[in-house]
């Protein structure tokens, strides 16, 4: 077990994407966000899997077969693709929807600061997008979502933080 660790990582993590919230003009959102992962639910699990290194929930999931404290966190975390999933009522089956905006742009912030949390100094901008690339090889998230996220990734790979949260700052739309 590991808490004190883990909570100084997710407190730096948390402390990061407020600043990029405000950066990217979505403070208000930044102040309360991933504040379910100092839950029992959530805090224990992440404390006892703790390396520093990546999520806690990939070696929960890997040890149990499922993350409980994944579920918990992606069912009250609106910044996950994962929470905008529904049952279509033609095919029966769940079904990714379109994020609003607004969480987009903090999946960014989310997706940005994690990198640079986990990965310190070997951290590269183009990180994230790779990241994201990996992850939708196997995950669903709508094509709308998607494009928007990767367009925005692709622009911080290129562009850099400075023009890409200019560019998010300036647009309540993406």
């Amino acid at each position: 077990m590991h808490p004190f660790r883990h909570f100084r990582t997710i407190t730096k993590h948390r402390h990061l994407v407020m600043k990029y919230c405000f950066k990217a003009g979505i403070g208000f959102q930044g102040l309360f966000h991933d504040l379910s992962k100092y839950s029992p639910t959530e805090f224990i699990p992440g404390a006892k899997y703790w390396t520093g290194k990546h999520s806690p929930i990939k070696d929960e999931r890997k040890d149990m077969g499922y993350s409980l404290a994944w579920m918990h966190h992606k069912g009250r975390n609106r910044h996950h693709y994962e929470y905008w999933m529904d049952a279509d009522p033609v095919t029966k089956q769940l079904t990714p929807v379109p994020m609003p905006d607004r969480y987009i742009k903090e999946m960014f912030c989310d997706r940005l600061a994690a990198t640079k949390v986990y990965l310190g100094k070997d951290y590269k901008p183009d990180e994230p997008l790779k990241y994201q690339q990996w992850e939708t090889s196997f995950w669903k998230i709508h094509p709308d979502t998607e494009k928007k996220l990767v367009f925005l990734l692709e622009m911080l790979a290129e562009k850099g933080e400075k023009e890409t949260f200019k560019y998010l700052k300036s647009r309540r739309t993406l």
